[in-house]
């Protein structure tokens, strides 16, 4: 009996090679770190500073007066702020579930349930990710308007719903949903919505957490100015961009206004980040 030994290449890698990758990857994260730590020191900076030239990267004499002169103008506004912090929340999360849930379902039908004029109907998908939102912006504008939702949050959640680079993305990694598994929770006796959300969706669990990130940061700058007119109604992206007319009087504010609308997407970005690399590192089930 002759033992076989297995041929196994393993990465000989010297130190030297080791330190130089882990330079690269420094010096290039440091491009992407840099804005975000100028954007942090700029909120910290007096005026004096902010208008210095050549402009300093770091603070030397940081201050909060930035921070507290944003909310003293945030005590004067017309309607509580609170309400445009809710409005902004409430938006951005309801647009961002049913975007999820409308791409993920769509892209289930589509991929695993073909039906005559599906490759059709993706192809249109596919061509209006080509057009910019500022195309389509009085279709839109016609549209809410026909359904007398102007004026209303559905102007802004509803259309959340149908973005298209969503379906693409979902539809995508649908194609990874082995049909084997699907059949098998069939068969099992369960439900088709129940096969797509218990068995479908965590295999595609990247997808939809990518989706979320995306959608999150659209509608959490979205100023909703073109649909949104009442100011009880208006979100926080518009209510700080009225402080930041008043000019170079109002620079500091503006600095600090740029950390607080950043921390939010970047916070989730992070949350996130850890699942999506966990679940991409995972090994999936793959037909034979």
């Amino acid at each position: 009996m002759r033992h076989r030994k297995l041929n196994t290449k393993r990465l000989n890698r010297s130190l030297g090679g080791d330190i130089f990758s882990i330079a690269v990857l420094v010096l290039f994260g440091s491009f992407m770190v840099l804005p975000m730590i100028y954007a942090i020191s700029n909120a910290f900076k007096p005026l004096d500073e902010l208008f210095m030239f050549p402009p300093r990267f770091f603070v030397r004499n940081p201050t909060m007066d930035n921070f507290r002169d944003l909310f003293l103008l945030m005590a004067q506004s017309w309607v509580p702020f609170s309400r445009y912090i809710f409005n902004t929340l409430f938006i951005t999360a309801a647009g961002t579930a049913g975007h999820v849930v409308v791409a993920s379902m769509a892209a289930y039908a589509l991929e695993k349930h073909r039906f005559p004029g599906s490759k059709l109907f993706f192809s249109i998908v596919v061509t209006s990710l080509m057009f910019s939102s500022v195309v389509t912006a009085i279709p839109n504008y016609l549209v809410m308007a026909r359904l007398n939702w102007l004026d209303t949050y559905l102007s802004l959640i509803i259309p959340a719903f149908g973005y298209p680079l969503g379906l693409f993305l979902m539809k995508q990694f649908m194609e990874t949903v082995p049909d084997s598994l699907l059949e098998s929770a069939r068969m099992d006796g369960a439900s088709e919505f129940r096969t797509f959300w218990t068995i479908a969706m965590p295999c595609v669990k990247p997808a939809w957490l990518t989706l979320v990130i995306f959608s999150f940061q659209t509608l959490w700058g979205n100023t909703g100015s073109t649909f949104i007119y009442s100011e009880e109604l208006k979100t926080l992206p518009y209510a700080l961009n009225q402080i930041l007319l008043g000019g170079f009087a109002r620079a500091g504010v503006g600095a600090a206004v740029v950390l607080l609308m950043m921390i939010v997407p970047v916070t989730l970005f992070m949350v996130t980040q850890s699942s999506i690399i966990q679940t991409m590192a995972k090994s999936g089930i793959k037909d034979d």
